[in-house]
């Protein structure tokens, strides 16, 4: 299987880390690597009138720095079969995600956010938030600022059992099959608290889960959701989060903008949103 990998940039060191973790997670599977470039123009001088000549040295600057990107590619990768590939374009970013995204048959779109400087704060970019908005189309993983890639041992899954789950899961397990990492639930409450539906997924996802690595964590008397998630982050040495952006789930109240600005949590560790799949 050759998994197609679109990683967006702006040419800076923070997009950088997040294509060189994408490069180290795929090491050892054959992919594709899409670098995405979404051009726009910004009058930086006084300039009133601007002709297109400018403009086309501007576009071929960008053009350039985006060939330069896949050459330092190639040069980082330790695989043979892995494949790059430059996309440039001058519509917006979440067009231009979205239109590649289904002409390229993209299974994850990896790009950075520069996350938190507090230590009690989870915050991403206009950009990320944007994203995990509007792009439902593949899982997006979320690469902190300057993160050293870890093998992923132990991958984290919040969930609370109250939806039946389906295709959405396949994207965890395909993420754990590629270093045999384990897979955490993380409920947030008791087992002796779920009801009788809760009940039913538990057993469901039990039995979906059979032939993976797997461990239920369940964690009770949090006043905070995130602030569970965080400590089993911790306890747990938990090396990349996953969520399922379902309706009214925490992860959709978490990128809402009022509510990034106030909330309680912090992750040093990858982000993988996954979509929910409309049945």
């Amino acid at each position: 299987m050759r998994h197609q990998i679109l990683i967006p940039t702006d040419f800076s060191e923070n997009a950088w880390s997040a294509a060189l973790y994408a490069l180290k997670l795929y090491a050892n599977k054959p992919c594709t690597f899409y670098f995405l470039h979404a051009w726009t123009f910004v009058n930086t001088g006084s300039r009133t009138y601007i002709s297109p000549s400018y403009i086309d040295q501007l576009q071929d600057t960008a053009k350039g720095q985006l060939a330069a990107l896949k050459e330092r590619a190639i040069a980082e990768s330790t695989n043979s079969e892995h494949d790059f590939k430059t996309i440039f374009t001058t519509d917006s970013l979440i067009d231009s995600l979205i239109f590649s995204i289904g002409k390229q048959k993209i299974d994850l779109l990896v790009m950075g956010t520069k996350g938190a400087t507090g230590a009690k704060e989870f915050l991403l970019g206009s950009n990320s938030v944007s994203v995990i908005n509007k792009v439902k189309l593949c899982p997006v993983m979320l690469i902190p600022d300057n993160y050293e890639f870890e093998v992923p041992d132990h991958i984290g899954f919040p969930t609370d059992f109250n939806r039946l789950y389906g295709e959405e899961l396949l994207a965890i397990k395909e993420l754990a099959a590629l270093h045999n990492s384990a897979i955490n639930i993380l409920h947030i409450n008791g087992l002796d608290k779920l009801s009788e539906n809760q009940r039913n997924n538990f057993d469901i996802l039990q039995e979906y889960l059979k032939e993976e690595k797997h461990t239920f964590y369940w964690k009770s008397d949090y006043a905070k959701k995130q602030l569970a998630i965080k400590d089993f982050i911790e306890e747990n040495t938990i090396n990349i989060l996953t969520m399922i952006n379902y309706e009214h789930s925490f992860i959709e109240n978490l990128i809402k903008e009022p509510v990034i600005n106030k909330i309680g949590y912090h992750t040093a560790i990858p982000f993988m949103v996954i979509p929910r799949i409309e049945r």
